[in-house]
């Protein structure tokens, strides 16, 4: 019996050390392709989809619902033509993968929800309900464009903030004797956020054999950033005037250095008449209204002294 017990042990452990090795095998081919796949594309299409939130749950059954009306959301367009969403995914990254079709059918349910709120709260009788009936749905049908505007206009901010040091990045390589594909490629590695996104894109467009010339001006359609256009330009002008480059990058990256001392400096210009601005709206009368409480309160508590004076 103890010779069995003995036998099913060192046969468990023996296993177990099988098991221990086959995973740590495992572990190292996934780390070792997880690495290839992030040199290659730049995204991390690896990782684990986490439990959905109620929050996403609710946000698939709204895209969900916008297919099933975008023909009809495509009919009413007001302020929403189709090429102005299409251009507002494109400089926004598609967030939330839609399309313009979806887009357009999400505001109309948005729109049909923002009815039914109103009319509920109008028989419910909450106070001003009939004001209600017509912002809600209003608020239903313009909330996805001002979204989708602020969505466009704060990821070409994010292009502008990273734009200086990722230059800098590709120049240093360049000027180290690395092709503008490969450093591209190595560069990106080291940045995330729409920069990544954007120049990844182009070195895939690259990969499927589209002209570079193309793949350049399809940056310059998805994207509105000043500074980030006038790089692309230069490098199209460069690459059609065979000037190297490196010396494209590394000029760009001084005029991009120089551009943002100049908006700090703009913006700082404008900061000093908005703090005084409201230095005056806000502090001034509070100062009024705690100098004239005092003189009132003075008043009443020595009203017989006052009274006096004039008798």
């Amino acid at each position: 019996m103890d010779a069995l017990i003995i036998t099913c042990l060192f046969l468990f452990l023996l296993f177990f050390a099988i098991f221990l090795k086959e995973w740590y095998l495992f572990s190292v081919q996934k780390r070792t392709l997880i690495e290839h796949m992030y040199e290659v594309t730049g995204h991390r299409t690896y990782d684990v989809r986490k439990p959905e939130t109620a929050s996403e749950r609710l946000v698939k059954r709204l895209l969900r619902y916008g297919d099933d009306y975008a023909v009809l959301g495509q009919r009413f367009n007001f302020f929403s033509e189709s090429h102005e969403v299409e251009d507002w995914l494109l400089k926004a990254g598609r967030p939330l993968d839609l399309t313009v079709a979806r887009f357009q059918g999400v505001k109309i349910v948005l729109t049909l929800l923002g009815i039914i709120v109103g009319a509920l709260l109008f028989v419910l009788g909450f106070p001003f309900a009939q004001f209600g009936l017509i912002l809600w749905p209003l608020a239903g049908y313009f909330l996805p464009i001002l979204w989708l505007k602020k969505k466009a206009s704060e990821r070409q901010q994010q292009i502008r903030y990273d734009l200086p040091e990722f230059l800098d990045t590709v120049s240093v390589t360049l000027q180290a004797g690395v092709s503008l594909d490969h450093a591209l490629r190595e560069v990106i590695r080291f940045f995330s956020g729409p920069i990544q996104e954007e120049f990844s894109r182009f070195n895939q467009e690259i990969d499927l054999g589209v002209p570079r010339e193309k793949a350049y001006e399809q940056l310059l359609k998805r994207n509105d950033n000043p500074e980030f256009q006038m790089l692309i330009k230069a490098l199209i002008q460069g690459m059609r005037l065979g000037v190297p480059i490196s010396v494209t990058f590394k000029v760009q990256a001084d005029n991009m250095r120089r551009m943002r001392k100049e908006l700090v400096k703009e913006k700082a210009a404008k900061a000093s008449p908005k703090v005084t601005l409201i230095t005056t709206l806000v502090v001034a009368p509070t100062a009024m209204l705690m100098i004239g409480g005092l003189m009132v309160l003075n008043i009443l508590e020595n009203a017989k002294t006052f009274t006096g004076i004039f008798q």
